[in-house]
C-alpha cells in the first residue's frame, strides 16, 4: 500500500535492517540532547521513531515541531533498539527516520489520548472518535467484533440462517416504551421501532425457516443505567420442532464455545437452577454463583423466643462469611449503614461471630446465650473464624436487602472476579405476576410465552401457580440471556391474552397477524435472546456496556457528540403533520 508496508504493531527485531514506510498518529514526543524519539500509533500498536541531530539536523527540526494527534507518514530502517521495552510487541527495534511527511496537522486534543486518560465520561463521549483512539476502547470495539464473528460462525455450522427482520413495525402496548417514528405518506400514522424481533421470528418459523439467528439492533425508551441504553443489540434466535432441553443444550454449547475462542476458558456445561430455588437461596433470579454465602433461613430455629425482631417478622434470613469473624465494630456499622440506606431501607443487621475458641459471641448477646448461638452456627454450618449475618422483616424486602448485602460483600471481598466465568441457567420462572396498580395480570416475559404442560389445568383455577415453559441464562450475576418455548396454538394464545386483559377487539388489533398464521401451520417453536452489549462487557471484564459500544447515549439518552435528540423546524413538522408539537430553535 502507498501510505504504508506495515502496521504500527507489527514490526520486530527479525525485521531489522529493512526499509520501512508507517503512518499513524504521534502519541508521544521525547527530546533528549541531540536525538528525538516519537510513538507512532495505529490501530495495531505503537512503533518507536528515532531521530537524531547526526544523521540528520533539518529532519531532527522539523520532527520537533509535530504535536501530539497529528497524522504523518515515515520512511526508515527498522534497527535494534538500545532501551529495549518488553511492554510493546514492537518494543524490541525502532525505526530510524530518513523522510517526514505530515498528512494532517492535529489540534491539541481536550484529553490526552493515553490507557489511563484525564478525559471525564461526558468530554470522552463528546469527542468519541477520539476516545477510540485509545487502546482500551479500541480493544473492546475488536473484542465486540470478534464475538460477533465467533456467534455467527458457530451458529452458522448449527444450520441456522441470519435473517433481516423490519426496524419500522407497529406498536404494541405490552412491555417497555416503545419509540416511535411518524409516517410522512401515512399522515398521522405512526411505526414503532422494534423491543425486539418476537413476533417476526415466530413468523419465520411458521415461514418454514427453521432455524434463525440475527444479531439485531433493537430500541426501548427507557431510564438508563450502566448496563442499558435505549438502543441495544441482541443475539436473536428462535428454533423450530424443539422442546426446552434442545434449546438449553443448544445456546449453552453456544457459550461455552464462546468462552473456550474468546476467553481460553473451558467449561462442560452450565449447571440449572429453579427461579423458586434462585430466590429462597439468593434472594434474586439472576445469582452470581462465583462465590458461596447462600441463605439460611432462621424462622424455625427462632420460634418461641422474646426477640420481638425475629419474632414480629414474616423471615428471619442470613448468610455465613467465611473467615470474617475478624471483622471490627467499624466494619460491621459500616455493613448496617449500607442496609439502611433509602434505596434497601431495613432497620438493622444482626451478627454473630464463630470464635476461635470455639465459643460465640453476637450483637444480640443480651436475648440469646451462647447454646443458642451455637445452634445458630449448626444452621450456617460454621467453622471458627466465620461471621454470621442476619437480617429480619418482610420476606420479599429482606430477601433483596440480603441479595444486596450478599453483592456488596462479594465486591469488598474481591470475590466477584471479572475474569472468572461463572454461568447458570435459571428454569420454572412464573408464567404471570399481578400488577396491584392495574388490577390485572401481566406476563412476565411476554405474552407468547407457552406454560409448562403439566401445568395448563391451572390456567383458569390459579394462574399465579402456572409456571412457563421459560429459561433464563445467567453469567456472574448478571442476566445474558431469556428466552422460552412459545404458545403455536391459536386457541391457547387467545385465552393468554384474554387472562392478560385483552378484549377480543384489542388481540386482533394488536396481533392478529400472528393468530391468524397459527391457522396455517404452526409448528411447535422456541427460542432465546442474548443481551449481545453485556455478554461482551461481561467478557471484558465490567459491568458497563457503554465503552463496549462505539457511540454510546449518556445517563439521559442523548448522544452529546452529534447532540441529538434535537427537535425539528415547522416545515419538517408541518410535513409529517405533527401539530401539537411546537418547533425550537
Amino acid at each position: 500500500m502507498a501510505f504504508r508496508t506495515h502496521h504500527c504493531g507489527q514490526l520486530t527485531l527479525s525485521d531489522s535492517q529493512k526499509n520501512v514506510t508507517l503512518s499513524g498518529w504521534v502519541q508521544r514526543i521525547r527530546e533528549l540532547g541531540g536525538m528525538l524519539f516519537v510513538d507512532l500509533r495505529d490501530r495495531y500498536g505503537i512503533t518507536q521513531l528515532t531521530f537524531n541531530e547526526e544523521w540528520d539536523a533539518p529532519l531532527l527540526q522539523e520532527a520537533s515541531r509535530l504535536g501530539r494527534e497529528t497524522v504523518i507518514q515515515i520512511e526508515g530502517l527498522v534497527i535494534e533498539r538500545s532501551s529495549k521495552n518488553a511492554h510493546l510487541a514492537t518494543g524490541e527495534i525502532e525505526i530510524k527516520v530518513h523522510n517526514l511527511k505530515v498528512l494532517n496537522r492535529a489540534k491539541l486534543p481536550p484529553f490526552t489520548i493515553e490507557d489511563e486518560t484525564d478525559g471525564g465520561d461526558e468530554l470522552r463521549m463528546q469527542y468519541r472518535y477520539l476516545d477510540i483512539r485509545r487502546r482500551p476502547v479500541r480493544e473492546n470495539l475488536l473484542l465486540r467484533h470478534q464475538l460477533g464473528l465467533t456467534v455467527r460462525i458457530y451458529l452458522s455450522k448449527l444450520g441456522f440462517a441470519e435473517i433481516e427482520t423490519p426496524f419500522l413495525i407497529k406498536s404494541t402496548p405490552e412491555g417497555a416504551r416503545d419509540f416511535v417514528v411518524p409516517s410522512r405518506m401515512n399522515s398521522g400514522q405512526f411505526y414503532a421501532l422494534p423491543q425486539s424481533p418476537q413476533t417476526f421470528k415466530q413468523l419465520l418459523m411458521v415461514g418454514g425457516m427453521d432455524r434463525y439467528f440475527q444479531i439485531v439492533k433493537c430500541f426501548r425508551d427507557e431510564d438508563l443505567r450502566a448496563d442499558r441504553q435505549p438502543e441495544f443489540t441482541q443475539i436473536d434466535c428462535e428454533m423450530a420442532f424443539v422442546e426446552q432441553e434442545d434449546i438449553l443444550k443448544t445456546f449453552e454449547g453456544m457459550l461455552i464455545h464462546v468462552l473456550k475462542e474468546i476467553k481460553g476458558i473451558e467449561i462442560t456445561s452450565v449447571p440449572r437452577m429453579t427461579y423458586n430455588e434462585a430466590m429462597r437461596t439468593y434472594g434474586n433470579d439472576k445469582p452470581d454463583i462465583r462465590f458461596d454465602m447462600k441463605f439460611v433461613e432462621l424462622d424455625e430455629k427462632l420460634r418461641g423466643t422474646d426477640f420481638k425482631v425475629f419474632t414480629d417478622a414474616e423471615l428471619v434470613v442470613g448468610i455465613r462469611v467465611d473467615g470474617k469473624a475478624d471483622f471490627s465494630r467499624k466494619e460491621l456499622d459500616a455493613l448496617t449503614d449500607y442496609i439502611k440506606r433509602p434505596q434497601i431501607g431495613m432497620t438493622g443487621l444482626i451478627w454473630a461471630k464463630h470464635q476461635d475458641d470455639n465459643t460465640f459471641t453476637s450483637s444480640v448477646n443480651k436475648f440469646f446465650d451462647s447454646n443458642a448461638l451455637a445452634a445458630w452456627g449448626d444452621s450456617f454450618k460454621t467453622k471458627a473464624g466465620d461471621l454470621i449475618l442476619i437480617l429480619a422483616g418482610n420476606a420479599n424486602k429482606t430477601r433483596k436487602a440480603l441479595s444486596e448485602l450478599r453483592m456488596h460483600l462479594g465486591n469488598q471481598l474481591g470475590l466477584r472476579k471479572p475474569d472468572e466465568f461463572a454461568p447458570l441457567w435459571v428454569l420454572d420462572f412464573p408464567l404471570l405476576e399481578w400488577d396491584e396498580e392495574s388490577k390485572r395480570w401481566h406476563a412476565m416475559h411476554h405474552p407468547f410465552t407457552a406454560p409448562k404442560p403439566e401445568d395448563l389445568h391451572l390456567l383458569e383455577t390459579e394462574p399465579a401457580a402456572v409456571r412457563a415453559n421459560a429459561y433464563d441464562i445467567v453469567l456472574n450475576g448478571h442476566e445474558i440471556g431469556g428466552g422460552s418455548i412459545r404458545i403455536h396454538d391459536k386457541g391457547l394464545q387467545k385465552k393468554m391474552f384474554t387472562l392478560l386483559g385483552f378484549s377480543d377487539e384489542e388481540a386482533k388489533k394488536q396481533f392478529g397477524f400472528l393468530m391468524d398464521a397459527f391457522e396455517y401451520g404452526a409448528p411447535p417453536h422456541g427460542g432465546i435472546a442474548f443481551g449481545f452489549d453485556r455478554l461482551t462487557a461481561l467478557l471484558g471484564g465490567q459491568e458497563s456496556i457503554r465503552d463496549f459500544i462505539a457511540f454510546p447515549k449518556n445517563n439521559s439518552g442523548r448522544d452529546v457528540m452529534i447532540d441529538a435528540p434535537a427537535s425539528l423546524n415547522e416545515d419538517q413538522l408541518k410535513e409529517l403533520s405533527i401539530g401539537l408539537i411546537q418547533a425550537k430553535d
